[in-house]
């Protein structure tokens, strides 16, 4: 097995802690027993964040991806969406071991992620037109969260900080939370969506022209979808000229996804701060990007 990178390494400890070390003792001995069960040439990984994801070959020299996670619910509901998904608009399920958190997917080829597209308004319309082939009806008795329980999570901000808000501008976090309460409230009838769905979790495909990989799982209503989109690609809070640039987004997925502006918009601001707070809640720092783009989404008639 090639050598992990030090990042990845900090933070499967901390956010797994204890379990994520022994699952990193335990990932070499993994990988070879996929190579095993699989027949497949592991090759150097990909830039690594909270999973461990590598191209392979198969033994007919087919391309194919492995990946590997510490076990936990969320990667148990991205290897349920993809079973959902079944291939239609998102990257192929071909293996899949809950219990070890394997999966072994079709690798996207020629893998061009659409945060290389330098329109961003093509970048935009391509990104609604995987949302529309994604978004489909809940199976029943299905495993994913609720909007409502993530935004639930923002309540844990408060508890930290003794009912403050820490670093994050107190009268954002009143916003996000009235937000929260009343869009959940007047939200449409959910549907299965991606969750993560941004400009390197959609790539150039051969079979497709453009396919989403890397998805959570997520029930809600359409309108939530956007909002990781708008928060990236990374480094959008630095554009110049950025207010006009996201007035422009939301303007083409309003009317490309026939979805209300002010819906878009008020998801994007509250889905932002609790982004923050996420970053705060794993790592302690490297909320400031997303608090950028909730102020500037304040400011969006």
């Amino acid at each position: 097995m090639h050598p992990l990178p030090d990042a990845f390494i900090r933070t499967i400890h901390e956010v797994y802690g204890a379990r994520g070390a022994v699952w990193l003792a335990a990932l070499p001995g993994l990988i070879d027993a996929c190579a095993q069960r699989w027949n497949l040439t592991v090759l150097p990984p990909f830039a690594l964040s909270y999973n461990y994801a590598a191209p392979a070959l198969t033994g007919d020299g087919r391309p194919v991806v492995l990946k590997l996670g510490v076990p936990n619910p969320e990667l148990i509901c991205e290897i349920a969406a993809l079973r959902f998904y079944a291939g239609r608009g998102a990257v192929q399920l071909l293996e899949a071991d809950e219990t070890q958190g394997i999966l072994l997917l079709e690798r996207l080829l020629p893998g061009m992620p659409l945060r290389d597209l330098p329109d961003d308004d093509q970048a935009t319309r391509i990104a609604a037109e995987v949302m529309q082939a994604l978004w489909r009806p809940l199976p029943p008795d299905h495993p994913f969260p609720t909007t409502a329980r993530w935004a639930a999570g923002l309540e844990q901000l408060r508890a930290r900080f003794d009912g403050g808000t820490g670093p994050l501008p107190a009268a954002l976090v009143d916003r996000a939370e009235g937000l929260f309460r009343d869009l959940l409230a007047s939200s449409a009838p959910p549907l299965l969506l991606h969750g993560d769905l941004h400009h390197e979790n959609i790539l150039a495909a051969r079979r497709a022209p453009w396919l989403a990989l890397d998805p959570k799982g997520l029930a809600g209503e359409p309108a939530y979808e956007v909002g990781a989109l708008l928060r990236n690609p990374p480094g959008v809070e630095t554009w110049p000229d950025l207010r006009r640039i996201q007035a422009r987004r939301v303007a083409i997925l309003a009317e490309t996804l026939r979805l209300d502006a002010q819906r878009i918009i008020g998801w994007t601001l509250a889905q932002a701060v609790l982004s923050a707070w996420w970053s705060i809640e794993d790592h302690g720092s490297g909320w400031e990007g997303a608090i950028q783009i909730a102020e500037g989404m304040a400011d969006l008639p």
